[in-house]
């Protein structure tokens, strides 16, 4: 299974900044180290041309410039520097990348990083710079249309489990039939002000694993009613996790990973390619926040080698006596 990482780009942050920039390095390592059927592969940096498919050009040179105003680079949480604005550019190419790769066969890829979600066409926020789910979301859905122009427009679900609401995603796509947006959060954290989704589901402090299963499973059967897609974009974020120090939620590692599995059954139960960010994380033991991470990620190699599974099997062509396919796994 592919997997994407910029992590090598370090922001220069002020001492006893909140932001965890350390978690990157550090699941790299213990995927390398433990988890060897995870590729691990540089991102490569998204195009201006790419970028522009969902923010402003405004916005995307003042970012290359350095030209962020004292406010928008509070709203963002990191100072600008030529670091910050390469590893923007790498975390939304991260996404792409394994977004391809998803769509090209291997039915699911990663990036170590991303879930960028509450950044704006114009603006970032929330230590987010540009949203990776929905630049790859637009540039996915120019390739298949170039590759598939009889198969219709690529239809998108992001199914974001980081404990924030996805704001920014949910701005960018509201209105737009061929995205479905579902945030599952924490009804009184950041943002304060959120964005209506395709389907939000607000959580209370506190919330434990029984009640968090239950909404998740909830959702996915509204997802299931109201949208059709063919791929699912998914915020794996950390940050529900019990121990997380801006999460308020209670679920355990175990309560995670059965969130991770449902979510990628889903997908694999109706054949859809998925692709999936670590998002947010911000535990007071790091290594914490890494295990769930690490947890995802060996989950995701169980559905990955689904996938080829399927991928190699017979397919049967065919006949006049027969007149449907057969082979499915």
């Amino acid at each position: 299974m592919h997997a994407y990482y910029a992590d090598h780009f370090i922001l220069p942050l002020p001492t006893g900044h909140r932001f965890p920039m350390a978690k990157y390095g550090r699941l790299r390592q213990r995927l390398a180290a433990e988890l060897p059927g995870v590729t691990l592969q540089e991102a490569l940096p998204a195009t201006n041309g790419e970028l522009a498919l969902v923010h402003t050009p405004d916005y995307i040179r003042a970012v290359a410039e350095g030209t962020l105003s004292p406010a928008a680079q509070r709203e963002i949480g990191f100072p600008w520097s030529p670091a910050m604005a390469e590893r923007a550019r790498r975390s939304v190419g991260a996404t792409l990348l394994a977004g391809r790769r998803a769509l090209g066969g291997d039915g699911l890829a990663a990036n170590l990083a991303g879930g960028t979600h509450h950044a704006y066409a114009d603006k970032g926020s929330g230590f987010c710079v540009f949203n990776d789910a929905a630049v790859t979301t637009r540039l996915l859905q120019a390739e298949h249309a170039r590759q598939h122009r009889a198969a219709g427009l690529l239809r998108v679900a992001i199914i974001d489990l980081d404990v924030h609401q996805g704001n920014g995603t949910a701005r960018i796509f509201a209105s737009d039939e061929s995205v479905f947006t579902l945030s599952l959060h924490g009804a009184r954290n950041f943002p304060f002000r959120k964005e209506p989704s395709d389907l939000d589901v607000e959580l209370p402090d506190g919330c434990g694993d029984v009640e968090y299963l239950d909404a998740l499973e909830r959702a996915l059967e509204e997802l299931e009613q109201r949208f059709d897609p063919g791929l699912v974009i998914y915020l794996a974020g950390a940050d529900p996790h019990e121990g997380d120090r801006l999460g308020r939620l209670k679920i355990s590692f175990d309560g995670l990973e059965a969130r991770d599995r449902r979510v990628m059954d889903w997908a694999w139960q109706r054949r859809v390619p998925l692709v999936f960010c670590m998002a947010g994380g911000y535990g007071t033991d790091l290594e914490a926040t890494v295990q769930v991470q690490v947890n995802t990620y060996a989950v995701a190699l169980e559905y990955h080698a689904r996938w080829q599974r399927w991928q190699a099997a017979p397919r049967q062509v065919p006949t006049e006596a027969a007149g449907t396919m057969t082979g499915h796994e």
